[in-house]
């Protein structure tokens, strides 16, 4: 069974076998509600370095873990996955699919406000904090080493000069092309909001040199398409050597 993993920031010195670190208030409260006791096994992502630890004391408003082993382990994916996300009418749906997304690897998550996103700027705003600790609380489910990074909301223009190397849009209508086969390089992907993605948008992005990526006959939802379509990139990064430099 997976020991329960934990992020801290990084201590000022750098990490050493038997070195104590206290644990921060959310920390403490989640461990209290493991029932953990002193004694009992952790692991630790210091910033990006995963530790081995053991829990050396709790209290109700204090914990300090003691470092036992770095750990050495490959979680992450080989090259970035940038999940540049619709923002929708029901900003709910993003509590829906955010822990699946970082589950599959996703480092980096954008907002992108669409045509049809219905795109409030407060609402928005007052949702971040939530999907933060949604966010860190999947890289602790999943032990992920590094935490996506969560950007403030963008334009869908800004998807225009987007400069990663692969960049894919998943679009329902008939394009007439293949699926683009997955290269050994950074990958953006995008899909749209209830409603889809506009045929101007799309024509937009096509010119930009994002490539169309079909998902299925049907039509899926808003929540179901950026996941479906990163679950086929992480089965694809499992045949490595299918990979095109």
């Amino acid at each position: 069974m997976a020991l329960p993993r934990f992020f801290l920031d990084p201590p000022p010195t750098p990490p050493a076998e038997g070195q104590a670190l206290p644990l921060d208030a959310a920390t403490v409260q989640h461990l209290r509600a493991l029932r953990l006791r002193p004694g009992a096994a952790l692991e630790l992502v210091l910033g990006e370095a995963p530790w081995r630890a053991d829990l050396a004391e709790l209290a109700r408003e204090r914990g300090l873990a003691r470092l036992v082993s770095p750990l050495e382990e490959v979680r992450e994916p080989p090259f970035a996955l940038e999940a540049c996300l619709p923002l929708t009418a029901q900003l709910a749906l993003w509590d829906e699919w955010l822990p699946p997304l970082v589950e599959l690897g996703a480092t980096r998550i954008q907002p992108v406000a669409y045509a049809r996103s219905e795109f409030d700027p407060a609402r928005t705003a007052a949702r971040m904090e939530r999907w933060t600790r949604l966010i860190l609380a999947a890289c602790e489910q999943s032990h992920r080493t590094r935490r996506p990074v969560l950007h403030p909301p963008m334009p869908f223009e800004a998807l225009l000069a987007w400069p990663t190397a692969q960049r894919w849009v998943a679009y329902e209508l008939p394009t007439g092309l293949a699926n683009p086969v997955l290269r050994h390089a950074p990958l953006a992907f995008t899909s749209g909001p209830e409603g889809g993605i506009t045929e101007g948008e799309y024509a937009a992005l096509a010119a930009a040199g994002w490539l169309p990526v079909s998902l299925g006959r049907s039509i899926l939802r808003a929540v179901t398409a950026p996941v479906a379509l990163l679950g086929a990139v992480q089965m694809d990064l499992g045949r490595p050597a299918a990979l095109q430099p």
